[in-house]
């Protein structure tokens, strides 16, 4: 009875989770850049910087949200598929902002909540404009059909391409984060892209340290069962790496 009322509450008990990498691996892990290639250009001369003498393996894992908000979302896009880190290994993450873009591709009648989260800077950066605020349904298509005929072959491919998830020694890589009290291998897509309050005021143990961006703070937020990295960089000018390796957690940001 005890165990199907813990179930019913999402309160799955899981033990303490001691931080480890596997051995000669060190993790850079990108928070949100939405459109910020600046700010992705100055993160990546520091981490490359800071890992010159480093000999093991490298990897560079971006949380997603790599478009809407910030001005230079197709640069951003472009950097990412041309200009990665020399001696890196990359992984991709997939945002809900991301999704919302390969949605709208899809269907046209996601525009006016794409648009009203940021979306219109990402049309603009791939020379999609309008001369008035879309208000009918042909207004959305209209802006679908341009930007399908604007977005390079590359970065739809870096699009449908990006993965919901990673998983690292004892850290699981998402997103938003995960539906408390559900097994990661049964996640749900629109969770780990969305996920907010219930996520972030859980408090017991998961089965591993998620690290996740999507839900802004000043400072990165480290917790015994999450840690997160979304520094608001569209707004704040402040881009954030953190950086795993063995049982060390610490961080690289840009500065305003």
């Amino acid at each position: 009875m005890k165990r199907i009322i813990e179930l019913l509450l999402g309160s799955k008990r899981h033990p303490p989770v001691t931080p480890y990498c596997p051995e000669g691996n060190r993790l850079y892990c990108i928070g949100d850049i939405h459109g910020r290639v600046d700010l992705l250009e100055q993160l990546h001369t520091l981490i490359a910087g800071d890992a010159e003498d480093y000999s093991g393996q490298k990897t560079v894992i971006y949380m997603g949200d790599y478009i809407d908000r910030g001005e230079d979302s197709m640069a951003v896009i472009d950097t990412l598929v041309n200009k990665s880190l020399i001696g890196f290994d990359s992984v991709y993450l997939r945002g809900n902002h991301d999704q919302s873009l390969l949605d709208f591709l899809q269907f046209a009648e996601v525009g006016p909540g794409w648009l009203n989260h940021g979306g219109m800077t990402t049309l603009v950066s791939y020379g999609v404009k309008t001369a008035k605020i879309p208000a009918r349904e042909e207004d959305y298509i209209e802006l679908q059909e341009a930007l399908v005929a604007q977005l390079p072959d590359q970065h739809l491919l870096f699009f449908q391409n990006t993965r919901m998830s990673h998983l690292s020694g004892s850290y699981y890589f998402v997103h938003a984060g995960i539906r408390p009290g559900v097994d990661l291998e049964k996640q749900q897509n629109e969770d780990l892209l969305w996920v907010r309050e219930e996520f972030l005021a859980y408090r017991k143990n998961h089965e591993k340290i998620i690290v996740h961006g999507h839900s802004i703070c000043d400072e990165p937020e480290v917790r015994s069962n999450r840690i997160g990295i979304d520094t608001g960089a569209y707004m704040s000018g402040r881009l954030t790496a953190l950086v795993l390796e063995q049982d060390t957690q610490r961080f690289i940001c840009t500065h305003a």
